[in-house]
């Protein structure tokens, strides 16, 4: 496989914006479950556990990852079935990024928006997330998971190049 990174990359007043976008024939409040319910998320990025509210805390676990880590959730804000703002914290430091859905005719669109202070790091997390929202389509389509090595390093240089762009 030779996934096409789709990432762009937004400057903002605090930095840039990372934002990765997926297209799902499906309603919104189905791709809204995938990526809010713990046994749905379980199967393209980890489970989560705590009591889900915004101002409150959850612990989500990264089953893809190398020794498949917890870390800490921030809720910043929840709009059920369309917005979904998060700060998450580990021992890299904080990310703050937002899930946006929309949809019409039976088409669901849903934005991942990494928040960046710096660029520093675009070329490994401009990477993940593809291929973190390709699993997310696969799990829904109930296709074969992709391979992370097909993502990284191959895109690493595409996101790279977006952080020189002006």
């Amino acid at each position: 496989m030779n996934p096409t990174p789709t990432g762009r990359l937004l400057r903002t007043a605090d930095g840039s914006d990372l934002v990765v976008t997926r297209t799902m024939r499906a309603p919104i409040d189905d791709v809204w479950a995938s990526v809010t319910e713990p046994e749905r998320t379980a199967r393209w990025f980890g489970p989560w556990e705590g009591d889900a509210a915004p101002g409150r805390t959850i612990k989500v676990r990264m089953s893809f990852e190398e020794g498949a880590p917890w870390f800490d959730a921030h809720i910043d804000a929840c709009e059920s079935p369309r917005h979904l703002a998060l700060t998450t914290t580990d021992e890299a430091g904080a990310w703050h990024m937002e899930l946006r859905l929309s949809e019409s005719d039976g088409t669901t669109e849903l934005q991942l928006i990494h928040h960046l202070r710096s660029d520093q790091g675009i070329g490994e997390m401009g990477p993940g997330w593809e291929y973190y929202l390709d699993n997310l389509v696969a799990s829904r389509d109930g296709t074969a998971a992709p391979a992370f090595d097909d993502y990284y390093p191959a895109q690493k240089a595409y996101f790279e190049d977006l952080a020189t762009r002006d």
